[in-house]
């Protein structure tokens, strides 16, 4: 089995490539997307994903809690952390054992998350 490859899902380009570098210091094997769309693709082709850590807002196209149950429902060992700076998302939208981190996030945080779902 391959090491674990987290799938950053965040359709602003800066905060895209904070989110990787942060995973990439911390020894993770990350990839990003900018789209639900490019997500789906990516876990489609990419047998490696333990975690995703996706933005609520992604801009056009199906938003961050679609993709979470998307994967809660095709990639059920898939870790999932949901992050928004505009909204609040309750416990009751998203999926069964999905974690939700309000931006600004701390980067502990995120990775003792993803540590947790690696």
């Amino acid at each position: 089995m391959s090491d674990p490859t987290i799938l950053v899902v965040e359709d602003e380009p800066i905060l895209r490539m904070a989110a990787l570098a942060m995973m990439d210091d911390a020894g993770f094997e990350a990839i990003g997307a900018r789209s639900s769309e490019m997500a789906i693709r990516i876990l489609e082709t990419c047998p490696s994903i333990r975690v995703i850590f996706t933005d609520v807002d992604l801009g056009p196209g199906e938003d961050g809690l679609w993709l979470a149950s998307r994967v809660r429902d095709g990639w059920p060992p898939v870790g999932i952390i949901v992050t928004s700076g505009h909204r609040h998302v309750s416990r009751a939208v998203i999926p069964e054992g999905a974690v939700f981190l309000g931006k600004p996030y701390l980067e502990e945080q995120v990775l003792e998350e993803v540590r947790r779902f690696a």
